[in-house]
């Protein structure tokens, strides 16, 4: 086993066998070097002597890798999928498959895990789900490991993602959760404008928040209209993605609550700072103008959505997706051709063109008791060939060249004339998802990939917005303060009873239910829903995470 290790190492590229290791425990505990080849002695099996990047993996013998695979509905599970053929025959893996529905995915997960019946490989893992089973052992510490990683590492390295990585730190200083990894930062989620009424009125797309706020106040009289826009989702899309230019976090991106004050060094509560006051004040002053619906935060996706197919509105939070639905309805409302209804840059805030994110997407977990099993090697060479190498990445978008998609001389893909895929090949008879599992969310993850994987299966309209978006910074990142299992259970009861008053309290604001003359008194009820203990909590977690890891 020790030639193999050598050439395990060898193979990948000099210089980034420590990568994602800063900020790592001492070599005692051995997450500097990784597993030393003793510790590897006999979980070879069909592992490759050289696999570095660019190597397809292809096991030397036959390999069965445990998975536990959530079963989307809208691509049930069919084990004669050429996903699963091509994998038998050109990289001889096989899988011995564990299911449990998409409704039920979290709960069947966590229990598996706490019965210490998880297959080897848990997949569908976002980040922060994983800090629960640290404590329990059940879970591997794969920072440990990626060194037999070499694509993997070689993600890291060239797209600069050690910070992102880091947030998966836990207190130990090691991090249990690979994720899927963004060459960028890709967003989705803006506001979709009928833009031509901005022509109509000699308009250009709004660049600020200001300026979305006026625009809507010149559609709002051009079109005589109680609102110039209802918005879905509760208004939580909206929040989110608007919340980093105001240098806060809100709605769908709240998450526990806690913001770091780079200026002051340390953590802070989101909900009471005077950022997320600035960003409750101009959507309060978007619903007092009668701009916004104020039903916009309570209502039906249908009713906003209804509102917009019928002109009672003009603007709503969607995505890519979402897009093509609305046009669908208003061309069937309207009429094809008598509209344009666009998905505009996410305009500027007072804290700059930036926006939140990271570029780690949901990825997996191991089982510790994959560290005991004989193809324990193979199995880690082969994920990192299928999510992290250009080639499995290639194939999980779009599968076998020749059979579901045709690739030009200059890199163009084109789906087979009889595949469909979001609309590509309406007349196909075959989908890439359905009848051949590709593009499935387990081990094709949807979530994480090049640049230009991303927005091969995407419209050239989507492409020049995610251009357009691509010019934007991406917000400071919050420095890791994993929490122990005692301050883990306390936060989560704190921070729960603090994210619903806020919730509650932002609602009652913004739709003046509550005037913002009363914010004072609303920090002072946060502080008596224990706001300062759970920011404590965290602090502590962040000083002792930098004393360790100095």
């Amino acid at each position: 086993m020790t030639t193999t290790r050598r050439r395990l190492a060898a193979g990948a590229t000099a210089g980034v066998l420590a990568l994602g290791l800063v900020a790592c425990t001492s070599e005692e505990e051995g997450s500097v070097d990784g597993p030393d080849a003793e510790e590897l002695d006999g979980l070879d099996v069909g592992a490759m002597e050289e696999f570095g990047v660019g190597d397809t993996f292809v096991a030397t013998e036959p390999v069965e890798i445990e998975v536990l695979y959530r079963d989307h509905p809208n691509y049930p599970l069919d084990e004669e999928w050429l996903f699963f053929e091509h994998l038998a025959e050109t990289n001889n893996v096989t899988f011995d498959l564990t299911t449990a529905p998409l409704s039920d995915w979290d709960q069947r997960k966590g229990v598996l895990i706490g019965a210490g019946d998880a297959p080897d490989v848990i997949s569908v893992t976002y980040p922060g789900q994983e800090a629960q089973f640290v404590a329990s052992g059940a879970i591997l510490p794969i920072s440990d490991y990626v060194d037999l990683m070499p694509h993997y590492q070689d993600r890291v390295e060239q797209w600069g993602l050690e910070e992102e990585i880091d947030t998966l730190r836990q207190e130990d200083g090691k991090y249990y959760l690979l994720p899927g990894v963004y060459e960028e930062l890709r967003y989705d989620y803006t506001i979709g404008m009928r833009t031509d009424i901005l022509d109509e009125l000699g308009l250009e797309e709004p660049q600020t928040w200001d300026d979305f706020a006026d625009t809507l106040a010149a559609v709002k009289d051009h079109e005589g209209t109680q609102y110039a826009m209802s918005d879905r989702w509760e208004g939580l899309a909206l929040m989110n993605f608007a919340s980093a230019s105001f240098g806060t976090v809100a709605g769908w991106g709240y998450g526990d609550g806690t913001v770091f004050d780079h200026d002051a060094g340390e953590y802070v509560y989101a909900g009471a700072t005077d950022e997320y006051r600035d960003l409750v004040e101009y959507f309060t002053g978007l619903v007092e103008e009668g701009l916004l619906d104020p039903e916009s935060f309570t209502q039906d996706d249908d009713q906003a959505i209804a509102k917009l197919i019928n002109e009672q509105s003009f603007a709503i939070t969607t995505n890519s997706q979402e897009l093509i639905g609305h046009r669908t309805s208003m061309d069937e409302t309207l009429g094809e051709g008598t509209y344009e209804l666009m998905k505009i840059r996410a305009p500027e805030g007072p804290a700059g063109d930036v926006m939140g994110g990271l570029r780690i997407e949901n990825g997996f977990m191991i089982s510790s008791g994959a560290a005991e099993k004989e193809n324990f090697v193979a199995t880690l060479q082969f994920l990192d060939w299928l999510f992290y190498s250009d080639e499995g990445l290639e194939f999980a978008r779009w599968g076998v060249e020749g059979e579901t998609y045709e690739k030009d001389a200059d890199g163009t893909r084109t789906l087979a004339a009889d595949v469909d895929f979001l609309g590509q090949n309406p007349e196909g008879t075959t989908n890439l998802q359905t009848d051949y599992g590709f593009f499935n969310g387990v081990f094709s993850l949807a979530h994480g990939s090049t640049t230009d994987l991303v927005r091969t299966h995407i419209s050239e309209e989507e492409v020049e917005w995610q251009e357009a978006m691509s010019s934007k910074e991406q917000a400071p990142l919050d420095p890791p303060a994993p929490l122990d299992e005692i301050e883990r259970e306390q936060a989560s009861l704190y921070q729960t009873a603090l994210a619903d008053y806020v919730t509650q309290n932002t609602l009652a604001f913004i739709t003046g239910q509550r005037d913002l003359s009363e914010w004072d008194e609303y920090v002072s009820e946060l502080e008596g829903q224990n706001m300062q203990a759970f920011v404590d909590i965290m602090n502590t977690a962040y000083e002792r995470f930098q004393e360790d890891n100095a």
